[in-house]
């Protein structure tokens, strides 16, 4: 995604879910499955790694909150 918008997980999510839309066609050839599946996978990564960094950033701000707590 180098120089464009970075997409929102929401975005990602109704992408992935027009993969599987086109991927439940009768008429789909094996090849473009395939290119789809992979296409999807690639997607699927990147929102684990958006869950990822909104984790991390969470465990940040509540440990943040706790030392706060306790001074």
């Amino acid at each position: 995604m180098t120089g464009e918008k970075q997409a929102s997980l929401e975005e990602l999510m109704e992408e992935i879910e027009d993969i599987l839309e086109k991927m439940d066609e009768k008429d789909i050839s094996l090849e473009d499955s395939f290119l789809l599946y992979e296409e999807g996978m690639k997607k699927l990564k990147l929102c684990n790694d958006r869950i990822d960094q909104v984790e991390k950033k969470m465990l940040v701000i509540n440990e943040a909150g706790e030392l706060e707590e306790f001074e």
